[in-house]
């Protein structure tokens, strides 16, 4: 499943406000900057600092 484009250019890091990296394949938003990413269910980013992971993986 594929983002709207229009919908990746407004979506910002809650965490610093700055743009997120949309990787399609793992379904992910990522802020390289701090090293965490986000993940996107059914479709729907879930944009909740609590729930942020990081990026990469650690043990990848």
């Amino acid at each position: 499943m594929s983002l709207d484009p229009k919908l990746l250019e407004v979506l910002a890091c809650p965490k610093d406000k700055g743009p997120l990296a949309y990787k399609q394949s793992e379904q992910l938003l990522v802020n390289e900057r701090l090293g965490i990413a986000y993940r996107i269910d059914d479709g729907i980013p879930v944009l909740l600092i609590d729930e942020a992971q990081a990026y990469p993986a650690k043990g990848n």
